[in-house]
């Protein structure tokens, strides 16, 4: 039986810094007034205003410090509860335009070709980004079994490739290549300092918000 994770992250570098700096002002401010009030002139004291106005800056760091940290609890308790609703999309099968892992069976694509085309072609490019298949697919787009070949027919070994269609209208092409979506089996959800991020078959990654559908393999 096949492992999963989810792994949450809590913290990110930009937050950190914010932190850090947020804690090294309260105590320079700190040391600062403690210092200011040992060393004051015992005849020409700190006036009474000035000393209130210092009291009211104190305090506002303070309370800077403290309202940064619950920001940052209740964005981790934001995070973990995003993890755990994606933590029900492992095991399932996602549909996006993310490269495609091929192993030993046929890949679920789906494609669509555009509305003026008279020919579709389903172009395959291995991991260098060589193309290594050029297949005419029929022109009603929808689902297709990719039994992943070559251009001599023979099979592509297991790995990585990345799928585009081509529309054609007699000899001309309509356009640039457009994106050609597959399933694939979710293997993990991570988070992320740019958001939820899944693990697919192969060890594909792709961003939660780029899945278009999913279903149950």
């Amino acid at each position: 039986m096949e492992t999963t994770t989810v792994t949450a992250v809590q913290t990110t570098a930009n937050r950190g810094a914010s932190k850090a700096a947020v804690s090294a002002d309260f105590d320079t401010f700190l040391k600062m007034m403690t210092t200011q009030m040992k060393n004051q002139d015992p005849l020409n004291p700190i006036d009474s205003s000035d000393y209130a106005v210092q009291l009211a800056t104190f305090s506002g760091v303070e309370q800077q410090t403290k309202t940064n940290q619950l920001l940052e609890g209740l964005t981790s308790q934001f995070g973990v509860l995003g993890m755990a609703q994606l933590a029900a999309w492992v095991g399932q099968e996602a549909r996006s335009a993310a490269p495609v892992y091929l192993g030993d069976e046929a890949v679920t694509i789906n494609y669509q070709p555009k509305t003026q085309a008279d020919r579709a072609v389903l172009v395959v490019k291995n991991a260098q980004g060589q193309v290594v298949s050029r297949e005419d697919v029929a022109l009603e787009g929808g689902s297709y079994q990719w039994l992943g070949a070559d251009a001599a027919g023979k099979p592509l070994p297991n790995g990585i490739y990345a799928l585009s269609l081509e529309s054609y209208s007699g000899e001309q092409q309509l356009g640039d290549a457009t994106a050609v979506e597959s399933y694939a089996k979710i293997l993990e959800a991570r988070g992320g300092s740019n958001g939820p991020t899944l693990v697919l078959a192969g060890g594909v990654e792709v961003s939660a918000t780029d899945i278009t559908a999913l279903r149950v393999p």
